[in-house]
């Protein structure tokens, strides 16, 4: 029997526990076939224990916040870019909790900053269940939001 996919709009209010962000932008894009999210300054340390650091900035509401992450649990990989440029990026792994289910993919880290939305989520994500009506908006938000009501 198949499972019933859930629609989801043009763009989506999510968390990451994981990471301890919450209530973040993320734009729907079936364009894109991995999830990106926004940050600053990535670099790996240690020669032979790598470890990556990045700072994940203006989340959670605070403009001035900026978390720094530190993970040994990343890759890279080459990434062609919206327009068209091959790119060598970061890759974490990370939950993403929507539709109150916790899924866990895959995001490269890049600079989204001339972006409306931090967190682009792609087809490789929309595949958990997914459908797109890009005619509607924040749909898992608005339905956590009448939950806790």
């Amino acid at each position: 029997m198949k499972k019933e996919k859930l629609t989801i709009g043009r763009s989506d209010i999510i968390d990451l526990p994981d990471l301890k962000i919450f209530k973040v932008k993320a734009k729907i894009d079936t364009g894109a076939y991995s999830c990106s999210i926004h940050c600053n300054n990535p670099k790996v340390t240690g020669n032979v224990k790598k470890k990556l650091s990045f700072t994940l900035p203006y989340f959670n509401g605070k403009e001035k916040e900026k978390i720094v992450f530190q993970t040994n649990n990343f890759s890279e990989r080459i990434v062609k870019s919206s327009f068209g440029q091959i790119e060598k990026r970061f890759v974490i792994k990370t939950k993403v909790l929507i539709f109150n289910k916790l899924i866990e993919t895959e995001f490269t880290l890049s600079d989204r900053s001339n972006m409306k939305h931090p967190i682009l989520l792609g087809r490789k994500f929309l595949k958990n269940g997914f459908l797109v009506d890009v005619s509607k908006f924040n749909l898992s938000y608005k339905q956590k939001k009448s939950l806790n009501k």
